[in-house]
C-alpha cells in the first residue's frame, strides 16, 4: 500500500525552480531517503509534502489525502522534525510534550500515558522533568522525535535529523530512527546529504540534484550500477596522469574531483601496479592511491559528474538566488 504519491511536483520562484517536476511513491512501512547536496530541494519537497509550502504545479497525497484538497488531515496524519529545533528551551521534556498533545487534543489521562511511553522509547525517561536548555543535541532531536510521534502519526518526516551532531550520537540517533520505523510501523521520509546514513537507514533513495530526481532505487542497486571498483587517485600531476589513464582500454570511467581522480574499473587489486608502473615511466609521481567498493557517494559522482561536496560549494550563490526572488 503506498503512504504518498507524488507526481510532477513543481516549485519556482519567478523563474527559478527550486523543485523541478519530481515524481515517487513510497510504500506504507518504508524509511524512504531523500539525498543529495544542500540547497538540492529536498527541504522544499518535505515543505510541500507536509502542506507547510504550495507548489506551483503537480500533485500529492500524503496517507490517500490531498496536499492541495485536505491540508488538515493531512497535517494530522504526519510528524515532523525539522532541520532547525522548535522545542521551547524554557520548559522541560515533559512540558514540551505535553503541550504538543494539548494542542493535538489528546485526552490528558491518554497524553500522559503516551508521553512517558514515548519518552521510555527515545531513552530520556530520567531526564523528563529536565529542561531542555541543559540537553545536548543529540537528546533534543530524540525529544523533538518522542513529539511527533505523540499524536501517533502514519507518516514522519525527518529533515537532516542528525545535521551538526558527533559522529557517536549521529549513530545512537539512526539506531532510534530504525527502532520507530521497527516497533511503531510508521513510514519515515528522511532527508539527508550523509551518504552513509542514506546507504544504513533507507530501503529506497532518491537522488537530488538542482531540484531533480537523477536516480531513485535501492541503495544496493544503484551501487550495482556503478559495476566496478573505484580507486582514488592523488597525484601532483593531475592533469597529465588523467590523460594517460584515459588511454588505457580497461578503464570503465575516469573523473577528475576535488583535486582528486576517480576510476572505475574492474578487477582494481590487479590494475593498480599497472597503474604505478605507468606513472613511473612518464615521471607522474602518485601521492597515495586507495581502492573501494562503490558508496552513494560514487553513484552521485556517477550521475552528475561532482561529488556532494562539490556541489554544496555552490549552495550559497543558489540560496541567495532564492532569497532574491522571493523578495519580488
Amino acid at each position: 500500500m503506498e503512504a504518498i504519491q507524488v507526481e510532477k511536483l513543481t516549485k519556482k520562484y519567478n523563474e527559478l525552480i527550486a523543485v523541478d517536476a519530481v515524481s515517487f511513491t513510497i510504500e506504507k512501512g518504508e524509511i524512504f531517503g531523500l539525498l543529495g547536496p544542500n540547497g538540492a530541494g529536498k527541504t522544499t519537497i518535505i515543505s510541500m509534502l507536509s502542506t507547510l509550502l504550495k507548489p506551483t504545479s503537480g500533485t500529492a497525497s500524503v496517507n490517500q489525502f490531498s496536499i492541495l484538497e485536505n491540508q488538515d488531515a493531512v497535517r494530522k496524519s504526519i510528524g515532523i522534525v525539522f532541520q532547525d529545533q522548535s522545542l521551547d528551551e524554557e520548559l522541560t521534556a515533559y512540558e514540551n510534550m505535553d503541550f504538543h498533545g494539548r494542542l493535538y487534543r489528546i485526552p490528558k489521562d491518554n497524553r500522559h500515558n503516551k508521553i512517558i511511553e514515548l519518552l521510555k522509547l527515545v531513552g530520556l525517561t530520567e531526564r523528563k522533568d529536565g529542561f531542555v536548555k541543559t540537553f545536548s543535541g543529540g537528546m533534543r532531536r530524540r525529544l523533538e522525535m518522542a513529539r511527533g510521534l505523540l499524536h501517533e502519526p502514519k507518516v514522519m518526516f525527518l529533515d537532516e535529523p542528525t545535521l551538526g551532531l558527533d559522529p557517536q550520537t549521529r549513530n545512537h540517533l539512526w539506531q532510534y530512527i530504525e527502532k520507530l520505523n521497527k516497533e511503531k510501523e510508521i513510514t519515515i521520509i528522511l532527508t539527508t546529504h550523509y551518504m552513509d546514513e542514506a546507504d544504513r537507514l533507507c530501503s529506497k533513495v532518491a537522488i537530488i540534484d538542482k531540484g531533480k530526481i537523477i536516480a531513485m532505487d535501492t541503495p544496493e542497486k544503484l551501487k550495482e550500477e556503478i559495476g566496478a571498483d573505484v580507486v582514488t587517485i592523488a597525484s601532483s600531476d593531475i592533469d597529465e596522469l588523467q590523460s594517460k589513464l584515459e588511454l588505457l582500454s580497461w578503464v570503465k570511467r575516469i573523473e577528475k574531483h576535488d583535486g582528486l581522480i576517480t576510476i572505475n574499473l574492474q578487477n582494481a587489486e590487479k590494475r593498480i601496479a599497472e597503474i604505478v608502473h605507468l606513472s613511473a615511466n612518464h615521471g607522474i609521481a602518485i601521492n597515495s592511491i586507495s581502492i573501494h567498493k562503490p558508496t552513494l557517494e560514487d553513484v552521485f559522482l556517477n550521475f552528475t559528474g561532482r561529488t556532494i561536496r562539490e556541489e554544496e560549494a555552490d549552495h550559497k550563490d543558489r540560496m541567495r538566488m532564492i532569497r532574491r526572488a522571493r523578495r519580488r
